[in-house]
């Protein structure tokens, strides 16, 4: 699987051309929107990975892919806010403690608190990762924004052993990709902008991975449908 998501995105003639937009939209995407623009075509992948569309999407009909995109970020901040919010509380409450405490046994006590919240936040981090990439591929499925928060027809996919070895798979893809950028960041600047191409074209292979593990998990179904956005009807 890891080698047919690699050579995934190299099957268009523009593949070349794809890279380069998705790295550019990257950089920029501290602007936003650039950034919604790319978490959409993320979701064309989806839609199309688990529709068994060999070819990859393009970057057209750029504000059908901006919409997408918001609502897939949507589904990203709503399930990273709640570890955020839980594990803020749990520290602030710790530190707070810890400040207003007169012994040092308080300020132990306290940091203890604060060492737990961070804990717990990094465990719910951990599984709203986890959670997050079928959320996504639930709301593709069924074009619903609502159906990324569904949690019991998510839950029937994640608690699978393939939804398991399929995240594994995509988050070892992301993982290599982190370490080729640290490698490639010791070069100043031009080393962290190839890295942030090497990030989109390896985060592509990571929802081929995705894509194909939901089709089989959680099979799609494949009669006509309405046109896909990225796609041209054949003529």
């Amino acid at each position: 699987m890891i080698e047919e998501s690699l050579r995934y995105l190299r099957s268009s003639e523009d593949w070349i051309k794809t890279v380069l937009i998705g790295g550019l939209l990257t950089i920029f995407g501290f602007l936003l929107v650039p950034l919604f623009v790319v978490v959409g075509y993320y979701v064309r992948v989806l839609r199309g990975t688990m529709h068994d569309e060999s070819e990859p999407p393009v970057f057209d009909d750029w504000g059908e892919m901006l919409m997408e995109g918001l609502k897939g970020f949507a589904i990203y901040f709503v399930y990273g806010l709640v570890p955020g919010i839980i594990g803020a509380i749990i520290a602030f409450v710790g530190i707070g403690g810890a400040i207003a405490g007169d012994s040092g046994a308080a300020g132990v006590l306290g940091g203890l608190v604060a060492l737990v919240g961070f804990l717990v936040a990094l465990a719910l981090g951990l599984l709203a990762a986890y959670i997050v990439p079928a959320a996504l591929a639930n709301f593709v499925e069924k074009d619903d924004l609502m159906a990324g928060f569904a949690f019991g027809e998510i839950r029937a996919v994640i608690t699978t052993k393939a939804y398991a070895m399929g995240w594994l798979t995509a988050f070892a893809l992301l993982l290599g990709a982190g370490i080729l950028t640290s490698v490639l960041s010791i070069v100043p600047v031009i080393g962290t902008v190839i890295g942030i191409f090497v990030t989109f074209y390896a985060a592509v292979a990571a929802f081929y991975v995705i894509g194909h593990t939901w089709a089989d998990v959680h099979p799609v179904d494949l009669h006509e449908e309405e046109e896909m956005p990225g796609q041209q009807p054949a003529i």
